[in-house]
């Protein structure tokens, strides 16, 4: 099988609060990984967090929407989607 190309990491310097460089460091030592990954895990983390968040705001705007047009079961939306409103 074909391997996936190497994903080509960009080098940047960044500046953390000596606290959280603290737990950063700790963090890696007890994860037995380097610093890079976990800033790396904890990126991808934070990213996972805002689209969720964006998610809940979009479900939130569309279920009020429903609620306004008197929609609040999937059987009514199926309904008012046949329609054509």
């Amino acid at each position: 099988g074909r391997r996936p190309a190497p994903v080509r990491a960009v080098k940047k310097a960044i500046s953390l609060p000596r606290d959280l460089a603290r737990f950063a460091m700790a963090t890696a030592r007890e994860e037995g990984k380097n610093l890079s990954a976990v800033v790396q895990d904890a990126m991808r983390a934070y990213r996972l967090l805002r689209l969720r968040g964006e998610y809940r705001d979009l479900q939130s705007y569309w279920s009020q929407r429903a609620r306004d047009k008197g929609v609040l079961t999937e059987s009514q939306l199926e309904r008012y989607l046949k329609r054509g409103n």
